[in-house]
């Protein structure tokens, strides 16, 4: 794995790390859950071949600190967070974009609030389910998580959580999924550092977000719709198939399901690679 230069950039409320590989046009790739720049270093190098990949850790994970640590966090302000990046490192020229879950969020309303800084954004399982028929339940599941997260504490508010994006026809015992490469496994700690942070302030605001579908509508053609091959039925799957249909746009599929870029990273990198390259 070829050692990124890394930088930092102050934002509102925050400083922001951030890492590059390579040479090219810019390609921003935004992390979800808990996952910072350290997310993408199984894909980061085999795409740095075509382009200059930007990643970093948004405010308040890992290496970037907020200026007050308990602040509500906002859909708006990370996407500013990433317009920022995308200014310091490829001024006046249009970038690539990819998101994946959360980060997925953060990529749509950069798309939809600066389209001309955005070549294309590939946006991988947005958990954008307020667009769902059925928001008022998944309204109830975040308030849910909320209150089991302020009276009980971290784990019994994933719980509640993992249960609301189960697949429709799962039933009894939890299943473990898919074993993970040694360099995710090693980020486990990292991972758990933030769950408390991801749990409490990104999941009900970004959940929360509702995106503009008449502006996407009109940015269709800058705009790529993704999901796991393995996620159908679960609840993340549904809002990127809800937007594809609604917008007329192909569903593409990844390998793996909703962090197939963690289990299966050679093929998510090669898939991500034809997306862009498929212009």
């Amino acid at each position: 794995m070829t050692a990124p230069t890394t930088g930092s950039v102050r934002v509102n409320g925050a400083t922001l790390h951030y890492e590059v590989r390579g040479h090219g046009p810019l390609l921003l790739l935004i992390p979800g859950g808990t996952g910072g720049a350290a997310a993408f270093d199984d894909i980061a190098d085999g795409l740095a071949a075509a382009y200059t990949v930007a990643t970093y850790d948004p405010r308040g994970m890992s290496r970037s600190a907020l200026d007050d640590p308990e602040a509500e966090q906002h859909v708006a302000e990370h996407a500013d967070d990433a317009l920022r990046i995308l200014e310091l490192l490829s001024p006046g020229e249009p970038a690539r974009v990819f998101g994946a879950s959360s980060g997925a969020i953060v990529a749509l309303h950069l798309l939809t609030t600066h389209p001309e800084r955005v070549e294309r954004v590939v946006a991988h399982e947005p958990p954008a389910v307020m667009v769902l028929p059925d928001a008022a339940d998944h309204r109830e599941l975040i308030a849910r998580v909320r209150e089991t997260f302020r009276t009980q504490g971290l784990m019994p508010a994933m719980a509640v959580f993992a249960a609301g994006l189960k697949k429709d026809d799962d039933a009894g015992e939890p299943k473990t999924g898919a074993e993970l490469p040694p360099q995710a496994a090693a980020r486990a700690e990292r991972t758990m550092a933030d769950l408390p942070y991801f749990v409490g302030r990104i999941v009900p605001g970004f959940m929360s977000y509702t995106p503009d579908l008449n502006r996407l509508t009109a940015l269709a053609d800058q705009l790529v719709l993704a999901a796991g091959q393995e996620s159908r039925g679960e609840l993340t799957y549904r809002p990127a198939a809800f937007l594809a249909g609604h917008l007329g746009l192909e569903l593409r599929h990844f390998p793996g399901g909703h962090i197939g870029l963690t289990t299966h990273p050679a093929q998510f990198g090669e898939r991500l690679r034809a997306v862009f390259g498929a212009q």
